[in-house]
């Protein structure tokens, strides 16, 4: 997971209008538009099931151990790395303008957002399975709505507690509450309801960033936040002490690239296509894709109640776009 890349909110109409073409191309050709958004959840999806194969030494057997903290820290190194030398490329320096509060906001949207959500992610998958930490995760939107409601920025309707109701029972049947003979690991469980939360803050804040600049500056300057931030906490020497492979390595770097750029390529230009209900609907699959990987590639088992989990958080993630507070989620 995001990138996770840059920002999980999808951009205002001032930011999305800098990437998509006119209404007449995205009328024409939506199926491009399901069809980039579907393969970006089929790399994170794809992420989350190699996340936990490297976890549990399957990828490295003997070699030295890569935590959830080296795979979020490599993950936004290499990402922000690739992305800067593409920015400076094709924009030029002047591109990276940015206001200080502005500046300020990514990096702190960047520490608790994307770094929070990346640890707190990574961390469920290596404590619980796979369908556990994703499902959880894919509660954001509803914590989102909940923050609007109590801020006043939106009223409560029955559509939308409705909503919050069954992701609420779905957390329950996902987790096994109501099956007797499950065993759950309460700090896989928990660590994933910080992911949601860590992306609930992304949202909320990026929200407003997508509002003024181009959603690859904001997506640098988060990056930058969550690098530096891992830097203070694993700095270079402890990292180089583990000793990692040279394997190891191309494997933390191409990790970035198809976790992290290669999906948001594929999401942002499916934008391009598609309005953001339908984008967030397709967005969807990723739970499908990672669920499924898991059981083919790790042989993680779903029971029937945690499939009808899974199905609820879907669905109310899907009637909370409906209703109006349009989220991107992806890992």
């Amino acid at each position: 997971m995001i990138l996770t890349g840059w920002t999980r909110c999808l951009p205002s109409k001032a930011a999305e209008s800098e990437i998509a073409p006119g209404p007449a191309t995205a009328q024409a050709h939506p199926w491009r538009g399901y069809f980039l958004i579907a393969a970006a959840t089929f790399c994170w999806g794809a992420a989350a099931t190699v996340g936990k194969a490297v976890f549990s030494g399957k990828i490295f057997p003997g070699a030295a151990d890569i935590s959830p903290v080296m795979l979020s820290q490599a993950r936004t190194t290499f990402a922000l790395l690739l992305l800067v030398l593409f920015l400076l490329a094709r924009k030029g320096t002047g591109f990276f303008r940015i206001s200080r509060r502005d500046a300020i906001l990514c990096a702190l949207i960047g520490i608790f957002g994307l770094a929070g959500s990346n640890f707190f992610y990574y961390y469920a998958i290596q404590k619980t399975t796979v369908a556990i930490a994703i499902t959880l995760q894919y509660t954001c939107p509803v914590w989102v709505l909940l923050y609007m409601v109590l801020r006043g920025r939106q009223r409560v309707t029955v559509w939308q507690v409705s909503a919050v109701l069954i992701a609420l029972l779905g957390i329950a049947l996902t987790i096994g509450l109501f099956h007797s003979g499950a065993r759950l690991n309460v700090l896989g469980a928990l660590a994933a309801l910080m992911a949601s939360f860590s992306f609930a803050l992304y949202n909320i804040g990026g929200q407003t960033l997508v509002g003024r600049h181009h959603q690859l500056r904001v997506m640098a300057y988060t990056l930058l936040g969550s690098v530096l931030l891992w830097a203070v906490l694993n700095p270079p020497w402890r990292v180089a002490a583990q000793h990692y492979t040279a394997a190891q390595w191309t494997f933390l770097f191409l990790f970035g690239c198809l976790s992290t750029l290669l999906p948001y390529v594929f999401y942002f230009t499916g934008l391009k296509y598609l309005d953001p209900t339908r984008a967030v609907v397709t967005s969807c699959l990723e739970p499908v894709f990672a669920i499924i990987f898991a059981a083919i590639f790790i042989h993680e088992g779903v029971s029937v109640l945690q499939i009808l989990g899974i199905l609820a958080v879907l669905s109310a993630t899907v009637m909370v776009q409906v209703g109006g507070t349009q989220l991107a989620t992806g890992s």
